[in-house]
């Protein structure tokens, strides 16, 4: 009797581990299985969250088919204590083993709200943005002056939540004045700075993260302005009548300032770099708008007669070659523009019209271009 109940027990736990192991195979399966999901979501985890409070969370969304089954995966896969807090974009038909990987690994947030600070070269402007996750595009959803007196509600929501994402934004051409101004304005920064060299910072953007002080920023854009600098000079061609990088620097701000259409910069460059090398004025405008702002903000007007005329160092009409020092912040086109210039007879550009510039070899075709300038501003102011 006993041999047949041993047998009996025997029989019935193989039976159970059978049981059991088809049990582990299918829960592993259903682990690695392609979920419910049809469209993205953003996840948010808080902090001192954990993964039962995640897989509830992820059943209410439709992110997974049994929270039990995600709790024990993830306790199994040894990463239950290794939940990050933050905003995490769960991809359509993630498995509950790539969830548990994303809410789990290491780094910024992966969606959720960001805020932009724009540093633009005729204003400053905060931006608020979401990330849609049917799109994995962020999209805006409030922008304000930052000098404003009172700030959206979106804005001061999102500053107190901890996975918010900042980032600076410079545009190509903002004055180093500019940059400081904006700097000093945005709370989320600390210290003070003084106004950087012209031409010394690179227009890109910028994360940064809360109590970042303004100084660290400031150096992060030296930092890569130099690495860009030095490619550029590195890369020049021979045919440059620049002796110094620094000089490079100040023809490429001229070039950064005196057109917005990129296509245009090379053929830009080469206008100047003809003037250099017959010993030519350059007389560019931005150059004189410099000498009167001193890059402190915008001008907001057209030039004066008696302002073309005025000697400073800056004024291209009055002074010989370059001016002693870059009139804004250039970027990496206007660098490389002015490090290799289209090879071009002109010497001559005005407006067109069209946002872009009419260029001349001759005086003669110069002074045709001057006067459909003129006819334009003419037929403009009339209607």
């Amino acid at each position: 009797m006993w041999r047949a109940i041993a047998s009996n027990a025997i029989t019935l736990l193989i039976v159970g581990l059978f049981l059991l192991g088809g049990i582990v195979l299918f829960g592993q399966s259903q682990y690695k299985a392609e979920g419910p999901l049809e469209e993205a979501i953003c996840l948010r985890v808080e902090r001192g969250s954990n993964m039962s409070r995640v897989s509830r969370d992820l059943e209410g969304k439709g992110a997974i088919t049994n929270g039990t089954l995600f709790r024990l995966g993830a306790e199994y896969s040894d990463k239950s204590g290794a939940l990050k807090a933050g905003s995490f974009l769960i991809p359509a038909g993630a498995t509950m083993a790539d969830i548990t990987d994303i809410v789990t690994r290491g780094g910024a947030s992966t969606c959720g709200t960001e805020v932009v600070y724009r540093i633009g070269v005729t204003q400053q402007s905060v931006q608020v943005r979401e990330l849609d996750p049917a799109t994995t595009k962020f999209v805006e959803v409030a922008a304000f002056d930052p000098k404003a007196e009172e700030f959206p509600q979106s804005y001061t929501q999102v500053r107190g939540q901890p996975d918010t994402r900042y980032r600076i934004s410079v545009a190509e051409g903002v004055t180093s004045w500019q940059v400081m101004d904006a700097l000093h304005g945005i709370d989320l920064l600390t210290g003070e700075i003084e106004r950087p060299e012209e031409g010394s910072l690179a227009p890109d953007s910028y994360e940064v993260r809360a109590g970042d002080t303004r100084a660290s920023v400031i150096e992060r854009m030296q930092d890569a302005q130099r690495v860009l600098l030095e490619a550029a000079w590195e890369g020049r061609s021979d045919a440059v009548p620049l002796s110094t990088p620094q000089e490079l620097l100040i023809l490429a701000s001229i070039i950064e300032k005196e057109t917005g259409v990129p296509e245009e910069r090379g053929t830009v460059a080469s206008v100047f770099v003809n003037r250099l090398k017959r010993g030519m004025r350059l007389q560019t405008d931005p150059t004189v708008i410099y000498g009167v702002t001193k890059g402190e903000g915008v001008l907001g007007r057209g030039l004066r007669q008696s302002e073309l005329r005025r000697e400073t160092p800056w004024n291209t009409y009055v002074i010989s070659g370059l001016p002693p020092t870059p009139i804004a912040n250039p970027g990496r086109a206007s660098l490389e523009a002015a490090a290799n210039p289209e090879t071009t007879d002109l010497i001559f550009f005005v407006a067109d019209g069209t946002g872009g510039h009419a260029f001349a070899a001759t005086l003669a075709e110069h002074n045709r271009n001057v006067a459909k300038w003129r006819q334009i501003e003419a037929e403009r102011a009339n209607q």
